[in-house]
C-alpha cells in the first residue's frame, strides 16, 4: 500500500484558543507538514481546491510549487483540481510547469468540485458542472499528449492547430478521478483507462464500496483489463498511540471542534460520537495494531492500493500530531506495504 498526506488547508479555530492562526502561518504550516511527510517516508503529498469558507486551498498549483522547492522525492498530488471551474488549457500550463518544476513528481487528481460559492465566483452550477468538468477533462488530456490540438467545445473558444507550452516532463500525467459518489466520476475514469480516488471521508464505507464495484464493472465494460483498475481512498482523521484508550481521549476535542464547524457551515454530522466515528467511520483512532486491522476491513471492501490521511494537525498540538505520524509510518505503514501490494506511483514515460 502507498501512503499521502492530503490537506484541504481548513483555516479554522484553534480548539485550545477559540482564534484561528494568519493565514501567512497557515501557510508556512502546510508547507512545514508537507517536508514532514517526505522526512517520514510518505509517498505523496496532496493539497486539495476549494474557493470558499473555512478553505484556503484555492490555488493548488502555487502552493505545490512551493513544496517542489522545499522536497525533492515526494510525489505531488491535487486534490482535487476542479476542471468544471477551469480553463482546461490555463489548467494544462499550470500543472505543466509544475510537472518541470518538481522534475516530474506531479500526479493530478480532478473532479467537479463542490460548495455554494462555485456558482457566485465561477457562474457553475449544478445543471452544467458535470458536463463542464467532462468536457475539460477531454480538452485536458489532450493537450498534455499532442503537440498541437484542433478542438471545439461548449464552454472555452475553440482551438486551431494550438500549440501550448511548455510540453510536459511526463507524457502523459497520471489522472485520478476524485469522486464521493458520484457515477458520473466513474464512468469517466473508467472509459479513459484512469484510477479512482474514493473520498471515502463523510460516510460509512457502504456507499463508496458501491461506487467502487460499479467502477470495476464499467472498467471492464470499456475494454480494460480487470487487472489493471487502479483504486485510492481517503480517511477521514488519524492518530496513532500505543495505548488505545489514550488515542481516544486526546482526539476526543478534536473531533468535537470538526463537528461545531461543520454545524456552523451547514454540514450534515454524520458521525454522533468519536466512538461512532472510530466504529463506522473510516477514522484511524487507536493503537497501531488497531489501525492495521481497520485498515484491511476496509481494503476487503475497496480494493484500494493507495490510502491517504490528513496532513495537518487537525486542532492536536504539533508535537502529538508528529508523534502520531511518527508511529504510523514506524508501526503501521511497513506492514500494510508488506501485507497490501501495491504499484508504484511514479511514472517512467518521460519528454525534454
Amino acid at each position: 500500500m502507498k501512503f499521502l498526506a492530503i490537506t484541504l488547508i481548513v483555516h479554522a479555530p484553534d480548539p485550545a484558543t477559540g482564534v484561528p492562526p494568519p493565514v501567512t502561518e497557515r501557510f508556512r504550516t502546510v508547507v512545514e507538514h508537507a517536508v514532514l511527510a517526505e522526512e517520514l517516508g510518505f509517498d505523496g503529498f496532496g493539497v486539495g481546491e476549494r474557493h470558499e469558507r473555512p478553505f484556503l486551498s484555492s490555488s493548488p498549483p502555487v502552493l505545490l510549487g512551493h513544496i517542489s522547492a522545499r522536497t525533492s522525492v515526494i510525489r505531488l498530488f491535487t486534490a482535487v483540481t476542479t476542471l468544471s471551474l477551469l480553463d482546461p488549457v490555463r489548467a494544462y500550463e499550470d500543472y505543466a510547469t509544475l510537472d518541470h518544476l518538481s522534475g516530474g513528481r506531479l500526479e493530478l487528481m480532478i473532479g467537479k468540485g463542490n460548495g455554494t460559492a462555485q456558482a457566485e465566483l465561477f457562474h457553475v452550477t449544478t445543471a452544467d458542472q458535470w458536463d463542464r468538468n467532462r468536457e475539460g477533462y477531454e480538452l485536458f488530456r489532450r493537450l498534455w499528449r499532442e503537440d498541437t490540438v484542433t478542438w471545439q467545445g461548449r464552454y472555452r473558444p475553440p482551438l486551431d492547430g494550438a500549440e501550448v507550452l511548455p510540453r510536459p516532463l511526463q507524457r502523459p500525467v497520471r489522472v485520478w478521478h476524485g469522486s464521493a459518489t458520484s457515477r458520473e466520476s466513474v464512468e469517466l475514469a473508467a472509459v479513459h483507462g484512469d484510477p479512482l480516488f474514493s473520498a471515502n471521508v463523510t460516510n460509512p464505507v457502504e456507499p463508496y464500496a458501491e461506487l467502487v464495484a460499479h467502477y470495476r464493472e464499467r472498467w471492464e465494460h470499456h475494454g480494460h483489463d480487470p487487472a489493471d483498475a487502479l483504486v485510492g481512498a481517503g480517511t477521514a482523521g488519524l492518530y496513532v498511540a500505543k495505548n488505545s484508550q489514550d488515542a481516544v481521549d486526546v482526539y476526543r476535542p478534536v473531533f468535537e471542534a470538526r463537528q461545531e464547524l461543520f454545524r456552523r457551515n451547514g454540514v450534515p454530522v454524520v458521525f454522533h460520537s468519536v466512538e461512532d466515528a472510530i466504529e463506522r467511520s473510516s477514522a484511524l483512532i487507536g493503537s497501531p495494531q488497531q489501525v492495521i486491522d481497520k485498515v484491511h476491513r476496509y481494503h476487503e471492501r475497496l480494493g484500494h492500493e493507495v490510502m491517504h490521511v490528513q496532513a495537518d494537525a487537525d486542532g492536536l498540538p504539533e508535537h502529538l500530531h508528529r508523534a502520531s505520524l511518527e508511529l504510523f509510518q514506524g508501526d503501521v505503514a511497513p506492514v500494510l506495504r508488506r501485507e497490501i501490494p501495491s504499484r508504484p506511483l511514479q511514472t517512467e514515460e518521460r519528454v525534454t
